[in-house]
C-alpha cells in the first residue's frame, strides 16, 4: 500500500492506495497551527478508525501548496510511518510538458489534476478545480499544460464579503432556492452560486474560443457537483481527480 496526500490551503485529502484501487480516504482541515505531534495523533486516529495498519504503507507522495507545513509533514511521515515522503516538485516525473513561463509556478495540485485528466478522460481538455481558489487549466492534445487562470474561490469570496460588509451575515451553504431572492441570506447564496456559474460558463467559452476547439470540461473540488447542477458547461465531475493524479505520479516515480 501507499499513501498520497493533497495538502491544500483550506482542506487536505489523504488516500490509501493498492495500485489503482483507492482503499480508503479522508478529508481534513488544513491547520498550520497544528504541531507535528498533533498531526501524528490525527493520522493515528484516522488509520485506527478504518482498521488500516500503518506498517503496511510502504511509500508516501505529497502534493502541498502550503510550504510552511512541508517540514512538519515530513516529520509526521518519518515518525509515524518510518518513511520519508516524496513531494511533487522538481525531479518528479509527471509526463507533462508545462508551457508556463516559469513551470515552478504551477501548483502541484494542478499538475496532479492534469495527469489524472489526461489518463482518465483524454486530452485536449479543460480542468476546473473548485478549492480555496477556483483554477482553470487547459491541456493540449499533446499532453502539454498550456496555461490557465486563477480566481478567488466561493468560500474565500463569501468570507471576504462578510468581513467587509458589516450588515451581511456569514452563510454556511451556497445552495440558492432562486436567482431572485427576497431576503439577505438567499440573495447572498444566489450571488455566490450563480455568479460562479456565470464565471465558469464565461471562462469555458473564452478558453474554447481562444483555443479554437470544443473541449471536455472536467471539474473537481468540494463545490463542483453543486455548480454542475446549474450548467451544461461542465462535462464530468470527478471528486477524487487530484488523488487519482497523485497515485499516477507515484507509480511513475516509485523505486526511483
Amino acid at each position: 500500500m501507499n499513501l498520497v496526500m493533497d495538502v491544500g490551503n483550506t482542506k487536505s485529502a489523504l488516500g490509501v492506495y493498492e495500485e489503482e484501487e483507492l482503499l480508503s480516504h479522508w478529508t481534513i482541515e488544513t491547520n498550520v497551527g497544528k504541531t507535528t505531534d498533533e498531526y501524528i495523533a490525527l493520522v493515528h486516529q484516522l488509520f485506527q478508525l478504518r482498521g488500516i495498519d500503518a506498517s503496511e504503507v510502504h511509500d508516501i507522495l505529497i502534493s502541498s501548496v502550503v510550504p510552511q507545513l512541508d517540514q512538519r509533514l515530513t516529520l509526521v511521515c518519518q515518525s509515524y510511518f518510518n518513511l520519508t515522503p516524496m513531494f511533487v516538485g522538481p525531479g518528479i516525473k509527471t509526463g507533462l510538458n508545462i508551457l508556463y513561463d516559469n513551470p515552478k509556478e504551477v501548483g502541484s495540485d494542478r499538475i496532479a489534476n492534469a495527469v489524472a485528466g489526461i489518463a482518465y478522460y483524454g486530452a485536449p481538455l479543460i480542468i476546473i478545480d473548485f478549492g480555496t481558489a477556483t483554477t482553470f487549466c487547459y491541456i493540449t492534445k499533446n499532453n502539454q499544460y498550456a496555461g490557465g487562470a486563477i480566481a478567488p474561490g466561493m468560500s474565500i469570496s463569501m468570507n471576504a464579503l462578510s468581513q467587509h460588509a458589516a450588515k451581511l451575515p456569514d452563510i454556511d451553504t451556497f445552495k440558492a432556492p432562486n436567482v431572485l431572492a427576497k431576503n439577505t441570506v438567499h440573495a447572498m447564496q444566489s450571488g455566490f452560486l450563480y455568479g460562479m456559474v456565470g464565471q465558469v460558463e464565461g471562462m469555458v467559452s473564452r478558453i474554447k474560443e481562444e483555443m479554437g476547439a470544443d473541449l471536455k470540461v472536467i471539474a473537481t473540488g468540494e463545490l463542483a457537483a453543486l455548480v454542475k447542477k446549474e450548467t451544461t458547461a461542465i462535462t464530468i465531475v470527478d471528486e477524487w481527480l487530484t488523488l487519482k493524479g497523485l497515485q499516477l505520479i507515484y507509480r511513475k516515480n516509485r523505486n526511483t
